[in-house]
Protein backbone atom coordinates (compact mmCIF):
# COMPACT_ATOMS: atom_id res chain seq x y z
CA UNK A 1 0.00 0.00 0.00
CA UNK A 2 1.53 3.17 -1.06
CA UNK A 3 2.58 5.40 1.80
CA UNK A 4 0.86 8.74 0.09
CA UNK A 5 -2.04 6.80 -1.33
CA UNK A 6 -5.57 7.88 -0.44
CA UNK A 7 -6.25 3.77 0.63
CA UNK A 8 -3.55 3.92 3.16
CA UNK A 9 -4.38 7.41 4.87
CA UNK A 10 -8.12 5.85 4.81
CA UNK A 11 -6.92 2.60 6.44
CA UNK A 12 -5.13 4.71 9.37
CA UNK A 13 -8.61 6.68 9.42
CA UNK A 14 -10.36 3.70 10.27
CA UNK A 15 -8.14 2.12 12.56
CA UNK A 16 -7.93 5.98 14.45
CA UNK A 17 -11.63 5.66 14.64
CA UNK A 18 -11.96 2.24 15.92
CA UNK A 19 -8.90 3.20 18.54
CA UNK A 20 -11.28 5.67 19.60
CA UNK A 21 -14.06 3.61 20.10
CA UNK A 22 -12.83 0.18 21.75
CA UNK A 23 -11.85 1.48 24.98
CA UNK A 24 -15.34 3.44 25.40
CA UNK A 25 -16.77 0.03 24.64
CA UNK A 26 -14.48 -2.38 26.52
CA UNK A 27 -12.58 -0.52 29.02
CA UNK A 28 -14.85 -2.01 32.11
CA UNK A 29 -15.81 -5.12 30.19
CA UNK A 30 -12.30 -6.62 30.20
CA UNK A 31 -12.35 -9.96 31.68
CA UNK A 32 -9.52 -11.73 33.74
CA UNK A 33 -6.94 -10.95 36.52
CA UNK A 34 -5.93 -6.95 37.53
CA UNK A 35 -2.87 -7.50 36.03
CA UNK A 36 -4.15 -8.94 32.87
CA UNK A 37 -6.72 -5.94 32.85
CA UNK A 38 -4.35 -3.36 32.96
CA UNK A 39 -2.01 -4.60 30.22
CA UNK A 40 -5.36 -4.40 28.50
CA UNK A 41 -6.15 -1.19 29.23
CA UNK A 42 -2.57 0.15 28.45
CA UNK A 43 -3.04 -1.74 25.13
CA UNK A 44 -6.16 0.07 23.72
CA UNK A 45 -4.20 3.39 25.15
CA UNK A 46 -0.83 2.48 23.09
CA UNK A 47 -3.27 1.50 20.25
CA UNK A 48 -4.64 4.90 20.38
CA UNK A 49 -1.50 7.17 20.82
CA UNK A 50 0.04 4.95 18.10
CA UNK A 51 -2.75 5.22 15.60
CA UNK A 52 -2.97 9.15 16.19
CA UNK A 53 0.70 9.89 15.69
CA UNK A 54 0.33 7.96 12.20
CA UNK A 55 -2.67 9.73 10.58
CA UNK A 56 -1.11 13.37 11.91
CA UNK A 57 2.56 11.88 10.36
CA UNK A 58 0.55 10.73 7.07
CA UNK A 59 -1.11 14.52 6.77
CA UNK A 60 2.16 16.27 7.38
CA UNK A 61 4.02 14.11 5.01
CA UNK A 62 1.41 14.44 2.36
CA UNK A 63 0.91 17.75 2.66
CA UNK A 64 4.53 19.07 2.56
CA UNK A 65 5.52 15.76 0.18
CA UNK A 66 8.80 14.81 2.55
CA UNK A 67 8.64 11.11 1.92
CA UNK A 68 7.62 9.79 -1.18
CA UNK A 69 7.56 5.93 -0.59
CA UNK A 70 8.38 3.49 2.21
CA UNK A 71 12.17 3.28 1.18
CA UNK A 72 12.33 7.10 1.63
CA UNK A 73 10.56 6.71 5.23
CA UNK A 74 12.41 3.84 6.38
CA UNK A 75 16.01 4.97 4.84
CA UNK A 76 16.19 1.65 2.23
CA UNK A 77 16.32 3.11 -0.99
CA UNK A 78 19.38 3.41 -2.33
CA UNK A 79 19.61 5.30 -5.95
CA UNK A 80 23.18 5.70 -6.08
CA UNK A 81 25.07 2.62 -8.30
CA UNK A 82 28.57 3.70 -8.57
CA UNK A 83 29.93 6.76 -7.30
CA UNK A 84 33.71 7.62 -9.04
CA UNK A 85 35.69 10.04 -8.42
CA UNK A 86 34.84 12.59 -11.21
CA UNK A 87 37.31 15.72 -10.01
CA UNK A 88 36.36 19.10 -10.31
CA UNK A 89 34.91 18.90 -13.59
CA UNK A 90 31.86 16.62 -12.45
CA UNK A 91 32.69 14.78 -15.30
CA UNK A 92 35.84 13.04 -14.71
CA UNK A 93 37.07 13.98 -18.39
CA UNK A 94 33.86 12.38 -20.40
CA UNK A 95 33.34 14.69 -23.46
CA UNK A 96 29.31 14.59 -22.29
CA UNK A 97 28.66 15.85 -25.91
CA UNK A 98 29.83 12.91 -27.45
CA UNK A 99 28.44 10.87 -25.56
CA UNK A 100 25.11 8.72 -27.36
CA UNK A 101 21.66 10.17 -27.40
CA UNK A 102 19.56 9.82 -23.93
CA UNK A 103 16.30 8.07 -25.27
CA UNK A 104 13.98 7.80 -22.46
CA UNK A 105 10.12 6.60 -22.05
CA UNK A 106 7.94 8.24 -20.06
CA UNK A 107 4.49 7.54 -18.27
CA UNK A 108 1.63 9.67 -16.60
CA UNK A 109 3.01 10.70 -13.31
CA UNK A 110 1.00 9.90 -10.44
CA UNK A 111 0.30 11.49 -6.87
CA UNK A 112 -1.05 15.10 -5.67
CA UNK A 113 -0.89 17.88 -8.52
CA UNK A 114 0.53 15.04 -10.90
CA UNK A 115 -2.40 15.07 -13.45
CA UNK A 116 -2.78 19.13 -13.20
CA UNK A 117 -2.17 21.40 -16.23
CA UNK A 118 -1.42 18.52 -18.85
CA UNK A 119 -0.07 16.55 -16.34
CA UNK A 120 3.07 15.31 -15.12
CA UNK A 121 5.69 12.89 -17.26
CA UNK A 122 8.05 10.22 -15.15
CA UNK A 123 10.70 8.72 -16.61
CA UNK A 124 13.81 6.80 -14.71
CA UNK A 125 16.85 7.72 -15.77
CA UNK A 126 20.52 5.73 -15.64
CA UNK A 127 23.38 8.73 -14.77
CA UNK A 128 25.72 7.56 -17.30
CA UNK A 129 28.29 9.58 -15.86
CA UNK A 130 26.97 10.42 -12.06
CA UNK A 131 26.24 6.81 -11.23
CA UNK A 132 22.70 7.77 -10.07
CA UNK A 133 19.71 5.48 -11.23
CA UNK A 134 16.33 7.81 -9.85
CA UNK A 135 13.29 9.31 -11.49
CA UNK A 136 12.67 12.65 -13.05
CA UNK A 137 9.71 14.04 -13.32
CA UNK A 138 8.87 16.45 -16.63
CA UNK A 139 5.95 19.08 -17.33
CA UNK A 140 5.89 20.61 -20.52
CA UNK A 141 3.99 24.17 -20.64
CA UNK A 142 0.83 25.13 -22.61
CA UNK A 143 2.55 25.81 -25.88
CA UNK A 144 4.65 22.97 -26.28
CA UNK A 145 2.21 20.87 -28.27
CA UNK A 146 0.96 23.91 -30.30
CA UNK A 147 1.73 23.62 -33.98
CA UNK A 148 2.57 27.55 -33.81
CA UNK A 149 5.80 26.21 -31.22
CA UNK A 150 6.77 23.43 -33.31
CA UNK A 151 9.74 24.71 -34.32
CA UNK A 152 10.28 26.77 -31.04
CA UNK A 153 12.96 25.82 -28.40
CA UNK A 154 11.87 26.10 -24.50
CA UNK A 155 13.49 27.14 -21.19
CA UNK A 156 14.30 24.75 -18.65
CA UNK A 157 13.98 25.51 -15.21
CA UNK A 158 14.86 22.30 -12.38
CA UNK A 159 13.19 22.09 -9.57
CA UNK A 160 14.64 21.38 -6.01
CA UNK A 161 13.04 19.76 -2.98
CA UNK A 162 14.03 20.65 0.50
CA UNK A 163 15.65 17.45 2.90
CA UNK A 164 13.89 15.40 2.83
CA UNK A 165 11.28 16.01 -0.01
CA UNK A 166 9.85 14.25 -2.72
CA UNK A 167 10.91 14.84 -6.46
CA UNK A 168 6.55 15.51 -6.84
CA UNK A 169 6.64 18.07 -4.54
CA UNK A 170 6.89 21.14 -6.63
CA UNK A 171 4.01 20.01 -8.82
CA UNK A 172 1.30 18.62 -5.37
CA UNK A 173 2.64 21.05 -2.10
CA UNK A 174 3.79 23.77 -4.50
CA UNK A 175 1.07 23.70 -6.82
CA UNK A 176 3.94 25.28 -9.38
CA UNK A 177 2.07 24.21 -12.85
CA UNK A 178 -1.69 25.19 -11.69
CA UNK A 179 0.02 29.02 -10.60
CA UNK A 180 1.86 28.65 -13.72
CA UNK A 181 -0.04 27.25 -16.96
CA UNK A 182 -2.58 30.17 -16.40
CA UNK A 183 0.31 32.96 -16.70
CA UNK A 184 1.57 31.46 -19.55
CA UNK A 185 -1.22 30.86 -22.00
CA UNK A 186 -1.89 34.57 -20.90
CA UNK A 187 1.92 35.35 -22.33
CA UNK A 188 2.63 36.71 -18.52
CA UNK A 189 5.67 34.75 -18.40
CA UNK A 190 7.36 32.66 -20.24
CA UNK A 191 6.35 28.75 -21.09
CA UNK A 192 9.15 27.31 -19.05
CA UNK A 193 9.51 23.37 -19.32
CA UNK A 194 9.60 22.12 -15.45
CA UNK A 195 11.68 18.88 -14.24
CA UNK A 196 11.86 17.78 -10.84
CA UNK A 197 14.64 15.09 -10.34
CA UNK A 198 14.79 12.75 -7.50
CA UNK A 199 17.60 14.42 -4.83
CA UNK A 200 17.16 12.46 -2.26
CA UNK A 201 19.44 9.30 -3.45
CA UNK A 202 21.28 8.06 -0.14
CA UNK A 203 19.11 6.26 2.49
CA UNK A 204 19.08 8.69 5.80
CA UNK A 205 21.38 11.40 4.33
CA UNK A 206 21.20 14.74 2.68
CA UNK A 207 23.59 14.59 -0.28
CA UNK A 208 24.28 18.71 -0.16
CA UNK A 209 23.99 18.30 -3.73
CA UNK A 210 27.64 17.75 -3.60
CA UNK A 211 30.38 15.15 -5.44
CA UNK A 212 31.21 13.10 -2.91
CA UNK A 213 33.28 10.44 -4.12
CA UNK A 214 32.74 6.44 -2.87
CA UNK A 215 29.48 7.63 -1.79
CA UNK A 216 27.52 9.67 -4.71
CA UNK A 217 27.76 12.40 -7.54
CA UNK A 218 24.70 14.57 -6.68
CA UNK A 219 26.00 17.30 -8.58
CA UNK A 220 26.76 15.41 -11.54
CA UNK A 221 23.61 14.15 -11.25
CA UNK A 222 21.71 17.44 -11.33
CA UNK A 223 23.70 19.28 -13.38
CA UNK A 224 25.20 16.81 -15.92
CA UNK A 225 23.05 13.21 -16.37
CA UNK A 226 19.43 15.53 -16.23
CA UNK A 227 20.08 18.09 -18.25
CA UNK A 228 21.57 15.86 -20.75
CA UNK A 229 18.49 13.62 -21.08
CA UNK A 230 15.81 16.32 -21.01
CA UNK A 231 17.71 18.20 -24.22
CA UNK A 232 18.01 14.73 -25.97
CA UNK A 233 13.86 14.02 -25.53
CA UNK A 234 12.38 17.81 -26.00
CA UNK A 235 12.86 21.06 -27.06
CA UNK A 236 14.44 22.54 -24.78
CA UNK A 237 17.13 25.58 -25.05
CA UNK A 238 20.84 25.05 -24.59
CA UNK A 239 22.77 25.76 -21.62
CA UNK A 240 23.70 27.86 -20.46
CA UNK A 241 21.05 30.96 -21.42
CA UNK A 242 18.17 28.57 -21.54
CA UNK A 243 18.60 27.18 -18.24
CA UNK A 244 17.71 27.68 -14.57
CA UNK A 245 17.47 25.76 -11.31
CA UNK A 246 14.88 26.94 -8.27
CA UNK A 247 14.78 25.33 -4.78
CA UNK A 248 13.36 26.00 -1.27
CA UNK A 249 15.43 25.29 1.94
CA UNK A 250 17.80 22.07 1.24
CA UNK A 251 16.92 22.24 -2.41
CA UNK A 252 17.57 26.51 -2.37
CA UNK A 253 20.89 26.22 -0.85
CA UNK A 254 21.76 23.81 -3.78
CA UNK A 255 20.35 25.71 -6.02
CA UNK A 256 22.07 28.76 -5.46
CA UNK A 257 25.29 26.24 -5.44
CA UNK A 258 25.42 24.83 -8.51
CA UNK A 259 24.26 28.07 -10.14
CA UNK A 260 27.22 29.87 -8.74
CA UNK A 261 29.62 26.78 -9.53
CA UNK A 262 28.05 26.02 -13.00
CA UNK A 263 27.43 29.46 -15.05
CA UNK A 264 28.25 27.39 -17.79
CA UNK A 265 25.16 25.30 -17.06
CA UNK A 266 23.18 27.53 -15.17
CA UNK A 267 22.31 31.23 -16.01
CA UNK A 268 19.64 31.82 -13.23
CA UNK A 269 18.88 30.31 -10.22
CA UNK A 270 16.40 31.16 -7.41
CA UNK A 271 16.49 30.03 -3.84
CA UNK A 272 13.64 30.11 -1.41
CA UNK A 273 14.92 30.35 2.33
CA UNK A 274 18.16 28.53 1.80
CA UNK A 275 21.69 29.16 2.93
CA UNK A 276 25.45 29.06 2.17
CA UNK A 277 27.55 27.06 4.51
CA UNK A 278 26.40 23.64 3.57
CA UNK A 279 27.06 22.71 7.32
CA UNK A 280 23.24 24.45 8.15
CA UNK A 281 22.06 21.35 7.20
CA UNK A 282 22.64 18.46 10.09
CA UNK A 283 24.42 15.73 8.44
CA UNK A 284 24.63 17.20 5.15
CA UNK A 285 27.40 15.19 3.26
CA UNK A 286 29.07 18.22 1.79
CA UNK A 287 29.96 19.18 5.30
CA UNK A 288 31.62 16.17 6.07
CA UNK A 289 35.47 17.93 5.61
CA UNK A 290 36.67 21.08 4.96
CA UNK A 291 37.12 21.26 1.41
CA UNK A 292 34.00 19.22 0.56
CA UNK A 293 32.58 22.33 2.87
CA UNK A 294 34.04 25.22 0.76
CA UNK A 295 33.41 23.75 -2.44
CA UNK A 296 30.10 23.44 -1.79
CA UNK A 297 29.03 26.86 -0.26
CA UNK A 298 27.98 29.63 -2.98
CA UNK A 299 29.61 32.18 -0.84
CA UNK A 300 32.77 30.69 -0.82
CA UNK A 301 32.91 30.15 -4.51
CA UNK A 302 31.90 33.18 -5.34
CA UNK A 303 33.78 34.97 -3.20
CA UNK A 304 36.74 32.20 -4.89
CA UNK A 305 36.13 33.16 -8.32
CA UNK A 306 38.55 33.66 -10.67
CA UNK A 307 35.62 35.95 -12.90
CA UNK A 308 32.05 37.03 -11.73
CA UNK A 309 30.17 34.71 -13.17
CA UNK A 310 27.28 35.59 -15.55
CA UNK A 311 24.39 34.14 -13.63
CA UNK A 312 21.39 36.12 -11.91
CA UNK A 313 20.30 34.96 -8.22
CA UNK A 314 16.77 35.69 -6.98
CA UNK A 315 17.11 34.71 -3.15
CA UNK A 316 14.49 35.31 -0.37
CA UNK A 317 14.39 34.58 3.15
CA UNK A 318 13.19 35.82 6.46
CA UNK A 319 15.47 37.01 9.58
CA UNK A 320 17.52 34.04 10.30
CA UNK A 321 16.08 32.12 7.58
CA UNK A 322 17.80 32.92 4.56
CA UNK A 323 17.50 36.58 4.30
CA UNK A 324 21.39 36.88 6.06
CA UNK A 325 22.72 34.40 3.52
CA UNK A 326 21.26 36.21 0.78
CA UNK A 327 22.59 39.55 1.94
CA UNK A 328 26.20 37.96 2.23
CA UNK A 329 26.20 36.67 -1.53
CA UNK A 330 24.52 39.97 -2.33
CA UNK A 331 27.77 41.79 -0.90
CA UNK A 332 30.03 39.47 -2.32
CA UNK A 333 28.49 39.80 -6.23
CA UNK A 334 30.10 41.67 -8.90
CA UNK A 335 29.06 42.79 -12.28
CA UNK A 336 28.20 40.44 -14.22
CA UNK A 337 26.85 38.70 -11.33
CA UNK A 338 23.17 39.89 -10.29
CA UNK A 339 21.60 39.27 -7.27
CA UNK A 340 18.25 40.26 -6.60
CA UNK A 341 17.19 39.93 -2.69
CA UNK A 342 13.84 39.84 -1.41
CA UNK A 343 12.88 40.65 2.60
CA UNK A 344 9.98 37.95 3.47
CA UNK A 345 8.88 39.43 7.40
CA UNK A 346 8.55 37.03 10.08
CA UNK A 347 5.06 37.17 10.40
CA UNK A 348 4.51 35.90 7.00
CA UNK A 349 5.13 32.77 8.84
CA UNK A 350 7.87 30.45 9.35
CA UNK A 351 9.71 27.11 7.24
CA UNK A 352 6.99 26.04 5.90
CA UNK A 353 5.06 25.33 2.34
CA UNK A 354 2.85 27.69 3.15
CA UNK A 355 5.90 30.57 3.11
CA UNK A 356 7.24 29.41 -0.22
CA UNK A 357 3.96 28.59 -2.67
CA UNK A 358 3.02 32.44 -2.98
CA UNK A 359 6.72 32.82 -4.04
CA UNK A 360 6.45 30.70 -7.20
CA UNK A 361 4.44 33.13 -9.35
CA UNK A 362 7.41 35.89 -8.45
CA UNK A 363 10.15 34.03 -8.52
CA UNK A 364 8.52 32.95 -12.15
CA UNK A 365 8.23 36.48 -13.37
CA UNK A 366 11.91 37.50 -12.29
CA UNK A 367 13.11 34.04 -14.23
CA UNK A 368 10.93 35.36 -17.09
CA UNK A 369 12.66 39.09 -17.01
CA UNK A 370 16.54 37.37 -16.44
CA UNK A 371 16.00 34.54 -19.29
CA UNK A 372 15.09 35.27 -22.71
CA UNK A 373 13.49 33.12 -25.09
CA UNK A 374 15.16 31.59 -28.07
CA UNK A 375 12.59 32.67 -31.25
CA UNK A 376 9.52 34.15 -29.10
CA UNK A 377 8.55 37.35 -27.81
CA UNK A 378 9.47 38.37 -24.11
CA UNK A 379 7.01 37.70 -21.74
CA UNK A 380 4.80 40.69 -20.55
CA UNK A 381 5.78 41.69 -16.88
CA UNK A 382 3.78 41.07 -14.23
CA UNK A 383 2.44 44.74 -12.81
CA UNK A 384 3.65 45.56 -9.53
CA UNK A 385 2.76 47.79 -7.16
CA UNK A 386 4.21 49.07 -3.56
CA UNK A 387 1.39 48.32 -2.04
CA UNK A 388 1.24 47.31 1.95
CA UNK A 389 1.94 44.04 3.08
CA UNK A 390 -0.36 41.12 4.52
CA UNK A 391 0.36 37.99 6.51
CA UNK A 392 -1.47 35.79 3.73
CA UNK A 393 1.27 37.15 1.13
CA UNK A 394 4.74 37.85 1.26
CA UNK A 395 6.30 39.01 -2.16
CA UNK A 396 3.34 37.28 -3.82
CA UNK A 397 0.55 37.29 -6.51
CA UNK A 398 1.02 40.35 -8.43
CA UNK A 399 2.61 43.04 -6.17
CA UNK A 400 6.00 43.44 -4.52
CA UNK A 401 4.54 44.49 -1.22
CA UNK A 402 6.49 47.18 1.15
CA UNK A 403 7.39 44.90 3.85
CA UNK A 404 8.53 41.59 1.13
CA UNK A 405 10.29 44.10 -0.39
CA UNK A 406 13.00 43.42 -3.41
CA UNK A 407 16.31 44.55 -1.48
CA UNK A 408 19.43 46.34 -3.24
Amino acid sequence: MSLTGTPFLVTLGVLCAVAVALPLALWSRVPGPRAARAAARLAMLLFVQATAVALVFTLVNNSNQLYDNWEDLLGTGDHVRTAADLGASGTGGIAVETLPRVRQTFEPGRGPGMRAEGGVLVTRLDGRVSGVHAEVNVWLPPQYDDPAYREHRFPVVELLPGYPGSSKAWFGSMDATEQLAPLMRAGRIEPFILISPRTNLLPGADTGCANVAGRVNADTWLSVDVPKMVMDNFRALPAPDGWAVAGYSAGAHCAAKLAVAHPDRYRAAVSLSGYNDPASEAGSLASRTPALRAANDPYVLLTRSPAPPPIALYLSGQPGDGYEAAQALDRAARPPTRVDVVFVPGSAGGHTMALWKPQVVPAFQWLSEVMTAEDAPRATPLARSSAGSTHAEPASGTAWPAAAARRP
